[in-house]
């Protein structure tokens, strides 16, 4: 008997349809439709993954909830709701091995932006406006990498190979660490703060995250440091964060990732000097859905064939934990 597949999508259906309907019984839902479509069902694959929706829609009854959710993303924190975290038959999956090496990218680009004043270039040529002027280098500049995933080991990694001094912030303090030499714990974590001259956060959010870069920790930053967010909106206190950029204590921010997407047209982080904002796209890449798509249907082969699947997450911790890499 083949499986009951729903797949949560808006918009556009994830590529490769045929190939998918090949291995389950498939039906499509939006997210207005889900609450009708996914009792019963053996599988979720979530195309959309931030979203109350999958929450809304759960069955009451846990024999009536799928057995197996598979996220389109990296970052899980829209299915830790606690009918699907307590019961111990849901394995949770994500796309672990798409995002890391564009979401990389997209921050040594962003740091090489805020360095050297391209917003600021782009304005003048708008006005036609000749001003030569000089910007920051990047090599031997400290950076701090808050979040010692895939992802932010992808980012140590680049980040060094372009001469920039790395260090990590994780949940437990080490050295000797492949990619980030040095990890700091909550023992280290503000003596690190006051020499990155930039912090990128690229934790996942959880609870123990939530809120992790407040009033204080933006205070223990070095003064004209830059503050650059690829990991979820919820890390980070935004009204802190705006009275800091406004009392000129940081250079600037870049951000891709707030508390509430779309970020309203009434915040002032919009119109703040030395901000870059960008909607939530720094993994995104023009071959990503054909990627994403790929690593679900790898695991879904495993799954019929009774094998391990990949990256499931730890769900009280909120992430895919790696034994080799810890965090």
């Amino acid at each position: 008997m083949r499986d009951r597949l729903v797949v949560l999508y808006r918009g556009n259906r994830p590529p490769a349809t045929a190939r998918i309907e090949s291995l389950a019984d498939t039906v499509y839902a939006t997210e207005e439709e889900l609450p009708y479509l996914l009792p019963g069902a053996d599988v979720l694959l979530a195309w959309v993954t931030i979203t109350p929706a999958i929450r809304e829609a759960w069955p009451d009854d846990p024999q009536k909830a799928p057995r197996w959710v598979h996220a389109s993303s990296a970052g899980v924190d829209s299915f830790l709701f606690p009918a699907l975290v307590d019961e111990p038959r849901v394995v949770l999956t994500n796309a672990r091995g798409v995002y890391e090496q564009p979401t990389a990218e997209y921050v040594l680009g962003l740091i090489l932006a805020l360095a050297k004043d391209f917003p600021g270039t782009w304005e003048h040529q708008r006005r036609r406006e000749w001003r030569p002027r000089p910007s920051d280098g990047i090599t031997r500049r400290t950076v701090l990498v808050w979040g010692t995933g895939p992802i932010g080991r992808a980012i140590a990694r680049l980040l060094r190979a372009v001469g920039m001094r790395v260090s990590g912030a994780g949940r437990k303090s080490r050295t000797g660490d492949p990619d980030f030499g040095t990890v700091h714990g909550a023992t280290t974590l503000r003596s690190a703060l006051t020499e990155a001259d930039y912090v990128v956060l690229a934790a996942p959010l959880t609870q123990d995250t939530r809120g992790m870069v407040d009033a204080p920790v933006l205070a223990a930053m070095k003064p004209g440091a830059r503050l650059i967010n690829v990991g979820r909106g919820g890390l980070v206190d935004e009204e802190a964060l705006v009275d800091h950029l406004a009392a000129g204590r940081l250079a600037g921010a870049a951000l891709d990732v707030f508390a509430q997407e779309p970020l309203p047209a009434e915040s002032p982080l919009w119109n703040m000097p030395g901000v870059m904002i960008s909607p939530h796209t720094a993994g995104e890449t023009t071959s990503e859905r054909e990627a994403l798509v790929e690593v679900f249907l790898d695991n879904f082969a495993r799954h019929l064939e009774g094998r391990p699947l990949r990256n499931v997450v730890d769900k009280r911790r909120g992430y895919v934990v790696d034994d080799t890499h810890p965090a």
